[in-house]
């Protein structure tokens, strides 16, 4: 019998590995989901500790992850090129109602960033794309061909946290007056201009740049659907490992899992805890960060923080996941 492949390893680090897969609590034998595939880290890492009758099925949007993974040959394996909002359809479609663990880590990977083509930086410039799926929605650049100066600064001040949008949004409708914003640098040059005060180490243009990806790959409407399907999926004591890169969408993890946990009940209630219904989730620990030592070889580790929960033994009560989707939707960071 051959030996099965995990395909070539890539010099992109993924972030906080060994605290994401130990959070998993691997069974050999388990059914796991890593929902963002990227290039294949933290799944090499899963597929190592699984026995011969474990699985792992993986997602992502992005053709050329998607491609990455097809290298890897393992009979244990399996790429979905899919958002993981369609997590529930991909299980469906391979016959799967119940995993053991769930892994996700949110936001735009390295080699996206790194690659001028793609558009998601400022660093080089390329077409002001900043789809993660090149096949699917409007780019950037068309985004901000069509949309109103009020919309523009709308989602620079909510998604970028952005203390100039006003500024920003009237000089980026000026300049697509004078010529369409097609590029990175050019969008850049545009907003260094309207920014008046920089933050120490940081480009003007990071926060612009951030909330135009967020948008155009509705990425918190993207959490906030993958979140209920997710938790559905769990068989009881599975886990799900959350990491999150930035304070938006780390704000709708963690108030998710609070709305589904016990610690989401008054400290004050008049009745004894054990006679409440089960919540569906469980907190485990607090959230983690990366090492001083993992951030000094890999920066982008900085910002990460992961959460992890633990599914109950109680009945799952769709009423809770769509109460707290309704809650915690892709709208909290607004409050």
């Amino acid at each position: 019998m051959s030996t099965p492949s995990l395909g070539k390893p890539t010099a992109h680090r993924p972030v906080l590995l060994e605290e994401a897969v130990a959070a998993l609590a691997i069974r050999t034998d388990g059914v796991y989901v890593d929902a963002t595939f990227g290039r294949g880290g933290h799944s090499r890492a899963i597929l190592e500790r699984l026995g011969p009758s474990g699985r792992l099925i993986a997602l992502d949007r992005d053709p050329q992850a998607v491609a990455a993974a097809r290298e890897i040959t393992d009979p244990r394996f399996s790429i979905a090129h899919a958002p993981f909002s369609e997590l529930a359809q991909v299980l469906d479609r391979q016959g799967i109602e119940q995993v053991q663990g769930v892994l996700t880590d949110l936001g735009v990977s390295s080699p996206q960033l790194e690659d001028p083509a793609r558009g998601f930086s400022f660093r080089a410039d390329g077409p002001l794309d900043m789809r993660m799926d090149p096949t699917r929605g409007v780019s950037a650049a068309d985004w901000l061909a069509t949309a109103t100066e009020q919309q523009i600064r709308e989602a620079i001040g909510g998604y970028g946290e952005e203390r100039f949008a006003k500024q920003v949004a009237k000089a980026i409708v000026d300049a697509r007056a004078r010529e369409p914003l097609v590029r990175t640098e050019q969008l850049a040059a545009v907003v260094a201009a309207a920014v008046r005060t920089r933050e120490a180490g940081q480009n003007p243009a990071t926060r612009t740049f951030q909330a135009l990806r967020i948008l155009v790959n509705r990425e918190l409407e993207e959490i906030a659907m993958m979140l209920p399907q997710a938790t559905a999926r769990l068989a009881p004591e599975a886990r799900l490992a959350v990491i999150a890169f930035h304070s938006l969408e780390d704000r709708l993890v963690k108030r998710f899992l609070r709305a589904c946990s016990a610690d989401n009940l008054p400290a004050d209630l008049p009745i004894r805890a054990r006679d409440l219904p089960q919540p569906p989730l469980r907190i485990l620990g607090k959230a983690a960060r990366a090492s001083a030592a993992e951030v000094a070889a890999n920066p982008r580790a900085r910002s990460a923080t992961l959460r992890v929960a633990e599914r109950s033994n109680a009945a799952l009560d769709p009423a809770v996941l769509k109460r707290a989707l309704s809650e915690h939707g892709p709208d909290a960071w607004r409050s």
